[in-house]
């Protein structure tokens, strides 16, 4: 795919700066993070003994994937009111997620759903 056509510069300006490789670079790095991290979250539903811990793990891990994939689209794009969005979205995510797994915990302690039998201590007893 030539990198002229997909940003619509002219091939000098591209080539000159080396701004486009900086940006490519960046983007593909912070895309890549974002993948291993909800990789990570996929494991951690799938290792994890019980709901409470696969909860953590899954909310933690794909909040941050998911953060870190639109902020390397935005960077990819390079554009005002993709980075507000993304932004956006991101700020969103933050906001939700650790409330949205915290009310479902809760729901799923006060109906009695059973913890690992190694948990050492229950603080809510």
């Amino acid at each position: 795919m030539n990198p002229v056509i997909c940003t619509g510069l002219s091939s000098s300006h591209l080539y000159q700066t080396g701004e486009f490789i900086m940006q490519l670079f960046i983007s593909t790095l912070l895309i890549t993070i974002g993948s291993i991290f909800i990789l990570l979250a996929g494991v951690g539903l799938v290792r994890m003994p019980d709901l409470f811990l696969r909860m953590s793990a899954s909310t933690k891990a794909a909040t941050l994937g998911v953060g870190a994939t639109l902020l390397g689209v935005a960077v990819y794009f390079n554009d005002f009111a993709t980075f507000i969005r993304a932004g956006a979205i991101i700020v969103f995510l933050l906001l939700t997620a650790p409330v949205a797994a915290h009310l479902i915990g809760r729901a799923a302690y006060q109906d009695g759903v059973p913890l690992w039998e190694k948990t050492e201590f229950d603080d809510l007893r």
